[in-house]
């Protein structure tokens, strides 16, 4: 496993220091925070820029798509028009209406749960698929996978009931991204296969601890994990967690809450 690009801006010397395992790549350029992380595709590069949380952006061959937008609308100036926006669930650091109708243009299409679809006004209906747990649609040449996430410790439960939110599997650019969402480590993420990049949630009492996410990525084995929406846990002990469970994934670690 080794750190990419930002571990070093976002975790510092410090934070790294007890890391032995962790193959350390070092940090380019402050650029790179505008830039965004670039990764090889078919037909072109997929890349992430990190906005906040659990929002982000990530451009792929023809197509940009938003990730939980919430918050200000000047926190995507700079970044280009949506094709696609994505909510997982409809918590207020995942889903704001007052966002979405400023973020949405006339041709960006609205990827939602059931539950969040119903809470749209009519205008961004229009514009809006609502997807269950195991069922896709597809837009353009990236196909859409919504897949279950939800709590499965007793205190957690009410939360993320089961069937009720979405994680998504994106299938783009000969790619497989998956977006957990507020999740714990549940079975049906521990069973992916072929992912290319993960990002995973680690906050108690929402979603999971430290050592439940690192679990769970040993098991699935993505090349590339984003951990995000993790305010209060530690970054950096996941990512040791990850190495010592001997997986070969690349721990990558973005600006979240800079």
């Amino acid at each position: 496993m080794e750190f990419t690009r930002r571990t070093g801006l976002q975790l510092g010397v410090a934070a790294l220091a007890g890391i032995a395992a962790v193959r350390f790549m070092p940090y380019e350029a402050h650029a790179q925070a505008m830039t965004g992380d670039s990764y090889d595709a078919d037909g072109g590069k997929i890349t992430i820029n990190p906005v906040s949380h659990a929002s982000f952006v990530m451009t792929v061959p023809g197509m940009v798509i938003y990730n939980d937008p919430v918050g200000a609308a000047s926190a995507y100036e700079g970044q280009p028009a949506p094709d696609v926006i994505l909510i997982t669930h409809e918590h207020p650091d995942h889903f704001n209406v007052e966002t979405l109708q400023a973020l949405a243009g006339e041709g960006t299409r609205v990827v939602t749960n059931p539950s969040v679809y119903e809470k749209l006004p009519e205008a961004l209906k229009a514009k809006a698929t609502q997807v269950a747990n195991g069922e896709q649609t597809k837009i353009g040449e990236m196909s859409i996978d919504a897949v279950p996430a939800y709590n499965t410790t007793e205190e957690r439960l009410k939360y993320h009931p089961k069937g009720r939110d979405n994680g998504y599997v994106l299938g783009v650019a000969g790619k497989r991204i998956y977006i957990a969402g507020d999740t714990e480590d549940i079975p049906e993420m521990r069973a992916l296969k072929d992912i290319f990049i993960a990002f995973v949630p680690m906050n108690l009492p929402f979603t999971m601890d430290v050592d439940q996410a690192a679990s769970a990525v040993a098991e699935f084995k993505p090349t590339y994990v984003y951990p995000y929406h993790y305010k209060g846990s530690d970054p950096a002990a996941f990512a040791e967690n990850v190495s010592k469970e001997g997986a070969d994934t690349k721990v990558v670690m973005g600006p979240w809450y800079s």
